[in-house]
């Protein structure tokens, strides 16, 4: 084992006190140090910007201070909370930025109202005393009869929301900012195929409002952290919510709290962001502040799963719209089925992939009369193999696929029949709302 070398500290110690002098450099050398020191804290906690002059002139290194901290001091000297944790203040972060672009719409309209009358069924001088309720219409009366979300995508006023908020076309609707500012609002355009609507706020006087950012939903990661806002219960305006996205790609079928309007929604997000009534039509954003999505649906029955349009299918919509005021999709004319291993053993297929173009549950044609697969010459019993060379499968479907091209495109269906593959040139028409 080592053996560290021996001193004689007192030995040490005692030349050191003899030598007066020595004790005494030494005592004053550690009292400039602590001096210099206490010094140079001081005034660079309460005369930054000298300090700063002063090293620049003697070119001397800077203290340079953590932006954190500087925020953190920033916000203090305000009376704000501000979070030590990153993540958490990202959070509060995003949603001070977004809280004035997210707006709560209130629909309203004329309802009939209805008052109690006695009548006898037989007629007053019918002999028989008989009186049973009746209820008689009089008159009608303006009330709220639902509400929802949306968010700012443009500095004049154009509202991003849900369609299945703002379908009644008999409704009148008010867009109600952060703040408290009312603005009625038009509806401008409605998605033909997704859940989407734009409308425009009105009597603004030139206003300039504050978009969102909108961001890239191709990037999105399973895990990472989604942030819902909106109008909860149609009551708690900008109510934030936090989760993760917990899933990509769903397909699920929605429909409205009475279940007369159904669709199927395709490639949507999954969150477990709490999404609440009247959230619909909120944005769903990262921790960057940028929307990567459209709070749409919740699944009943169930805790902590929701699900968002990414925003990616909203760009084209919003372009169109600034263009032209309406939302055009390229339109084919075909009901199908997408080919998997059931539907192979069911219809004696020899693949298993691919469109299979068929009639509807209720006997809806195969093929719309006047489209442009009718007029291409697609049949009931086709397989739509590829759509332009690109492979039609159960993950990339041909509703997706379609959503890349625009009415009046030429493209080329590979497709199958009797057997037999054989190319059909299609030009894609237009679907509106």
């Amino acid at each position: 084992m080592y053996e560290l070398p021996k001193f004689n500290f007192k030995e040490i110690k005692n030349k050191i006190i003899k030598n007066r002098k020595t004790l005494e450099v030494i005592s004053l050398i550690i009292s400039i140090c602590l001096i210099i020191s206490v010094v140079g804290v001081l005034s660079y906690q309460y005369f930054p910007n000298q300090t700063k002059s002063f090293l620049q002139y003697l070119k001397l290194p800077q203290l340079e201070v953590p932006e954190a901290q500087k925020t953190e001091e920033k916000n203090q000297e305000s009376g704000a909370y501000v979070s030590n944790i990153s993540y958490e203040q990202a959070i509060i972060d995003v949603v001070k930025n977004a809280n004035q672009s997210v707006v709560s719409i209130i629909i309203s309209k004329d309802l009939p109202v209805y008052e109690q009358q006695w009548v006898n069924p037989f007629g007053d001088g019918s002999g028989f005393d008989i009186q049973i309720p009746q209820y008689v219409q009089k008159g009608t009366e303006y009330k709220e009869v639902g509400s929802g979300s949306g968010f700012i995508v443009s500095a004049d006023g154009l509202v991003l929301t849900n369609k299945h908020v703002v379908s009644d076309k008999t409704a009148d609707y008010t867009v109600i900012m952060n703040d408290g500012q009312k603005y009625s609002a038009k509806v401008l355009a409605l998605d033909p195929v997704q859940d989407l609507a734009i409308i425009k706020v009105e009597n603004t006087d030139s206003k300039t409002f504050q978009p969102l950012k909108l961001g890239d939903s191709s990037g999105i990661q399973i895990g990472q952290t989604a942030i819902a806002i909106g109008n909860a219960l149609g009551e708690f305006s900008n109510t934030v919510s936090v989760g993760v996205v917990s899933g990509l790609g769903r397909t699920i079928s929605a429909s409205d709290q009475t279940g007369a309007v159904s669709e199927t929604l395709e490639d949507i997000i999954q969150t477990d962001a709490a999404i609440n009534s009247g959230n619909s039509g909120g944005p769903l954003l990262n921790l960057k502040g940028e929307v990567i999505g459209i709070n749409t649906a919740t699944a009943q029955d169930a805790q902590s799963i929701a699900f968002a349009i990414p925003i990616n299918y909203v760009k084209k919509d919003i372009d169109q719209v600034i263009a032209t005021n309406k939302i055009v999709y390229p339109f084919l004319g075909v009901r199908y089925v997408l080919v998997n291993e059931q539907v192979k053993k069911t219809y004696d297929l020899s693949i298993d992939y691919g469109a299979l173009v068929a009639k509807g549950n209720s006997g809806e044609a195969a093929v719309t009369t006047g489209s442009p697969a009718e007029k291409a010459g697609i049949k009931a019993g086709d397989v739509i193999l590829e759509f332009n060379g690109e492979k039609i499968t159960t993950e990339n479907t041909m509703s997706k696929i379609i959503q890349k091209y625009n009415a009046g495109d030429s493209v080329t269906l590979k497709i199958l029949r009797d057997g037999k593959e054989i190319e059909l040139q299609v030009t894609l028409g237009e679907r509106e709302s």
